[in-house]
């Protein structure tokens, strides 16, 4: 049994609340930049910390004037946008616990969040989600506001202007850091999704151990920003929120994924937050437009340089000269236009949420762009490990947060300790039970080993472990994650529990099926399904399939795969809120497929 962890390099006062930082900031600098806000026309409004507090402020005496009390549960169904944090933060002011409810929460779901905890109102961001909830408003018979964001915010403001500042202070203070600060709902892809209670204490401990710890250097560069795409819903968007206003990093909101490049070049952030997949298709958009230009074997030359420049780097020796020559060169020709679709101020990333390929993690980190990949759940409020700028190893998701201490129990399952761990899950006694050992350690559920350096690495997940007929136990992880760093490859979902071998579902990614069709000189209306037994296609997925087997044994390798004729979507039900794929619902779904792969 393997243990290690950092001292903490903040403790959390037990009077603190997460809403101190509007006030605090205000007041020490009442004109420095807090947050950006877009404009229609794309460009971007400064926001000063005395803005902020004014717009929080406002919104925080509406709750008061509706009759919103501390310890409510009010809930909010938006896209990430600016009015979100704004709705967090007031919230907070008035000691009211945030519920989100995802944007691609289907009715019943939403219904359950809303039903379980009790919530007096809700703040809706369209007609759609209106309509959604709107649906089950006779059987909530807590749920006394349906709030447009659009529509009744202005309202709502007005009703609680004449309510005094004071008012606001004191009701602040009926919340403390051992006080609910927002109830998450775990994806839930089996039975109802659990609430974790997610505290002030533990949102605060995570945002100042970071930004004084792993992240500081993020905090320090020369107008430190980013742009908040990734859902609020999602405790890694929630976390970065508090640690960007935290740690005095701007932050802009961009809650459509269509426009994140746009976003990207006018906001111009220093560092950006992603999951794996983003960064994926970011260099596989590159890859397509080299390869349609006539220059893919130009590209795949720089990335072997940049690989092999970064892979020097972690080796301690530095790049031969030869690879800094021809670095020096790629640089001007393919590192430098991938930067500038970053906004051209990036000087590194952030990845949670899921498991980072190494190829991509030394790609970009030899282009200049090292991404920081760090591991946590819900139940930890994010990170319990994170890679430093600084000093990373590819491959792994760090060490420990401050604060937070890791154990490798003897069945391999990841344990964790720390006041960034949730107290409980809500209403649900044996569920929390049964989420800690005996001795108080959370159980993750994921596999993993600790190194001498106390450097994380995760094999798998514990639940999804198969075990072939043959007795070989096989994480699908590692072989997933390689599979979709191919171009031609959108999502993929590795099968074999219980079978003589191991397969895999494999989806095609619609952006780049056209070029490549029309590249092979393929119809141009022939769909995957048409093509599904094309032996260009085929190949081309074989390609992949080889390159992932390289990385396992042969008892651990893919046999045999199936090409689907759809996609694995959040919208579908089979992606989860990280884009993570939900194994039981594509098992159900695409059972025949599966069949198929060991039948025939």
């Amino acid at each position: 049994m393997r243990e290690y962890s950092i001292p903490p390099l903040a403790e959390i006062p037990a009077a603190a609340n997460a809403a101190d930082v509007v006030t605090r900031r205000a007041a020490e600098e009442p004109h420095a930049v807090m947050l950006r806000r877009q404009r229609a026309d794309g460009s971007w409004a400064d926001i000063t910390a005395a803005q902020f507090r004014d717009d929080v402020y406002a919104l925080a005496k509406g709750l008061v004037a509706a009759g919103i009390e501390p310890g409510d549960r009010v809930a909010i169904m938006s896209h990430t946008r600016y009015e979100w944090t704004v709705f967090d933060y007031a919230a907070w002011c008035v000691g009211v616990v945030v519920v989100p409810i995802y944007e691609t929460s289907s009715a019943e779901q939403a219904e359950w969040i809303l039903t379980d905890t009790a919530a007096k109102a809700i703040f809706v961001e369209t007609e759609d989600f209106e309509r959604l909830v709107g649906q089950s408003r006779d059987r909530l018979v807590n749920l006394q506001y349906l709030w447009r964001i659009d529509i009744h915010l202005h309202d709502l403001i007005a009703a609680g202007a004449g309510i005094s500042d004071d008012v606001v202070a004191e009701r602040t203070r009926t919340a403390h850091a051992a006080s609910l600060a927002t109830i998450i709902y775990t994806s839930g892809t089996t039975g109802r999704s659990k609430g974790c209670e997610v505290t002030h204490e533990n949102l605060l401990t995570v945002s100042r151990n970071c930004f004084l710890g792993p992240l500081h250097g993020l905090a320090q560069l020369d107008q430190s920003s980013t742009v908040m795409f990734l859902p609020l819903a999602h405790v890694f968007a929630r976390i970065i929120q508090a640690t960007c206003l935290e740690a005095g990093v701007i932050l802009g909101h961009q809650g459509d994924l269509s426009q994140l490049l746009p976003a990207l070049d006018s906001f111009k952030p220093s560092f950006v937050l992603a999951v794996p997949r983003v960064f994926e298709k970011v260099y596989n958009t590159a890859e397509q437009k080299a390869i349609g230009e006539g220059k893919g074997k130009i590209f795949h030359k720089a990335v072997d340089v940049a690989v092999a420049y970064s892979e020097a780097m972690e080796a301690g020796h530095g790049a031969s000269l030869g690879i800094k020559l021809q670095h020096a060169i790629f640089d001007k020709l393919v590192y430098g236009k991938l930067r500038a679709a970053l906004g051209g101020r990036a000087q590194a990333a952030v990845s949670g949420g899921a498991a980072l390929s190494p190829r991509i993690g030394h790609f970009f980190r030899g282009i200049g762009v090292p991404i920081v990949e760090g591991y946590g759940l819900t139940e930890s409020t994010a990170p319990l490990a994170v890679n430093r700028p600084e000093r990373q190893k590819i491959g792994s998701v760090g060490q420990p947060v401050p604060g937070v201490s890791l154990r490798i129990a003897d069945d391999g399952e990841i344990l964790a300790r720390g006041k960034s761990i949730i107290p409980a899950y809500w209403r649900n006694d044996q569920a929390t039970k049964d989420a800690f050992t005996p001795d108080g350690w959370y159980k993750t559920g994921d596999i993993g080993i600790i190194d001498d350096e106390g450097f994380l690495f995760i094999t798998g997940r514990k639940k999804e472990i198969l075990v072939t007929a043959g007795g070989k136990n096989v994480s699908p992880t590692l072989l997933e994650d390689r599979l979709r760093a191919n171009l031609l490859i959108s999502q993929c979902m590795v099968v074999g529990d219980g079978q003589p071998f191991i397969g895999a579902l494999i989806t095609i990614d619609s952006e780049t099926f056209g070029p490549w069709k029309e590249r092979l000189g393929k119809p141009a209306r022939a769909t995957v399904a048409d093509l599904r037994d094309d032996p260009d296609l085929v190949a081309a997925i074989q390609s992949a399939v080889d390159d992932a087997n390289s990385a396992v044994s042969r008892a651990e390798s893919i046999r045999k795969f199936r090409i689907l004729d759809g996609d694995f979507t959040q919208e579908g039900g089979q992606l989860s809120a990280k884009l993570g794929i939900k194994r039981n619902v594509i098992a159900k779904e695409r059972a025949a497929d599966i069949d198929a792969l060991f039948t025939r």
